[in-house]
């Protein structure tokens, strides 16, 4: 059974950086495209970045310059640098993949938080 496992969410004070990963497990699979979004209390879940199999990459207008989306298919992992935060990052982030296993399917990782504050 496929799994994403996502770490490197935590408590960072504005201006500083984080690294999100996430990391598919349970199988020889191939992997689509990849996305990460997001989900502020009270607000809707919102996507923040994408990466195709072709290493394509689309941002949310909130996040371009500051956040970088990458990875690595060799480790079927995704990424997410985060520079520059802002307290209006403060979400709970999740991954998103689409993984070809005996058919097309869309997975979503547990959700990491990420605090940005003083």
């Amino acid at each position: 059974q496929v799994q994403l496992v996502e770490s490197g969410g935590g408590l960072v004070q504005p201006g500083g950086s984080l690294r999100l990963s996430c990391a598919a497990s349970g199988g020889t699979f191939t992997i689509y495209t990849m996305r990460w979004y997001r989900q502020a209390p009270g607000k809707q879940r919102e996507l923040v970045a994408s990466i195709t199999s072709g290493d394509s990459t689309n941002y949310a207008d909130s996040v371009k310059g500051r956040f970088t989306i990458s990875r690595d298919d060799a480790k079927n992992t995704l990424y997410l640098q985060m520079n520059t935060l802002k307290p209006e990052d403060t979400a709970v982030y999740y991954c998103h993949m689409f993984i070809g296993l005996g058919g097309l399917r869309a997975y979503w990782g547990q959700g990491t938080q990420v605090t940005v504050s003083s």
